[in-house]
């Protein structure tokens, strides 16, 4: 029975969620089923406590959920900073620029081997283009995002949700998925262009 005025800020994503009764990987109940629409009531870092229209309520990976549209903007106001691509490929390209250059400079014989690490050390780039569609690695966050030139989407994450939000600093190496398809349990996280994924862990299981 749906509680009386409910409403839905958030649907689940086309494969379902994992669920926990608290923000805690150690307790899990229920799943959510695909497509549920959910009201997210609470987030505690990447983690975000969700009500159902029946009144009951659980913890999921609150970056995963897929908001509900809202009214459009009018068609002259600014992107909002978070959905721009623009940023993370000026720091692409400024990431590009220096292995370019600490390349050149241990081709040359300017840079042994030494100095050629400690120029590139905490580097991290990712970028790959496929006409119109594009995937950018945010190092800040520890996530790779999709867009289509217009609006950036999570696409897949380093890690589990964590409690506290992530400080900026090198994130840990994952691969890239070769190509945008659904992955197998023993690859890294792995989506649909432009729907938010699950982190998936070697067993299967999400972490």
């Amino acid at each position: 029975m749906t509680a009386p005025g409910f409403r839905p800020t958030h649907v689940v994503p086309q494969h379902g969620l994992p669920a926990w009764e608290e923000p805690d990987p150690a307790r899990p109940t229920v799943g959510l089923d695909p497509l549920l629409p959910v009201r997210l009531v609470e987030r505690r870092g990447d983690w975000g406590h969700v009500q159902c229209s029946n009144g009951w309520s659980a913890w999921v990976d609150g970056r995963l959920l897929v908001a509900v549209p809202q009214d459009p903007t009018a068609p002259d106001a600014p992107m909002a900073r978070t959905a721009d691509p623009r940023p993370l490929l000026i720091r692409a390209e400024e990431a590009l620029s220096r292995y370019r250059s600490a390349v050149e400079g241990l081709m040359h014989g300017d840079l042994d081997g030494e100095g050629f690490g400690a120029l590139t050390l905490g580097l991290r780039l990712g970028v790959v283009v496929d006409g119109e569609s594009l995937w950018l690695y945010d190092p800040d966050h520890g996530r790779w995002l999709y867009t289509d030139g217009t609006r950036l989407h999570t696409y897949a994450a380093d890690e589990a949700p964590r409690t506290a939000p992530r400080s900026p600093g090198p994130a840990p190496t994952r691969p890239m998925p070769d190509e945008p398809a659904h992955g197998t349990p023993d690859e890294p996280t792995r989506g649909t262009p432009g729907e938010p994924t699950r982190v998936v862990s070697p067993d299967g299981d999400l972490r």
